[in-house]
């Protein structure tokens, strides 16, 4: 069941779980914050921010809209600590989402980044996009 699993959701797809709202990646990004237990780390939540923050993003939603959801976020994420490196992607920003999943002792990781989804599963740990994570919580 999907109320306890362990689940990282990269950076792309909480991005696009904001923007979209009624997307696939929006409906996992809800469907996870509701239903499991979202980890997260600080270098992770940083990125989040970071990205969230970039001008290119005013035009779909106020700067408002963008620092409630990092509260929201903020709220329902677990944020691991990271003490096991991983460099196994040539994107450091990737290697923090796995470093997040092995530190975290994750079930699953959501990403639609190709350079994730080509090494699924990460050490046990699977890699699915969102709309194989959504098929996964029926």
């Amino acid at each position: 069941m999907s109320e306890h699993r362990r689940v990282v959701l990269d950076t792309n797809t909480l991005i696009s779980g904001v923007l979209l709202v009624g997307s696939i990646p929006g409906q996992a990004v809800r469907n996870a914050f509701r239903n499991a237990h979202v980890l997260m780390s600080e270098a992770s939540l940083h990125e989040l921010i970071d990205v969230l923050s970039r001008k290119k993003f005013d035009q779909y939603l106020t700067v408002q809209d963008r620092e409630e959801f990092v509260d929201v976020v903020l709220k329902v994420v677990e944020l691991v600590p990271i003490v096991t490196a991983v460099h196994a992607c040539r994107d450091d920003a990737d290697n923090r989402i796995l470093e997040v999943a092995v530190n975290g002792a994750a079930d699953v990781i959501v990403s639609g980044d190709r350079d994730l989804l080509v090494l699924h599963p990460f050490r046990g740990i699977p890699i699915l996009t969102s709309g194989a994570y959504l098929k996964t919580c029926s």
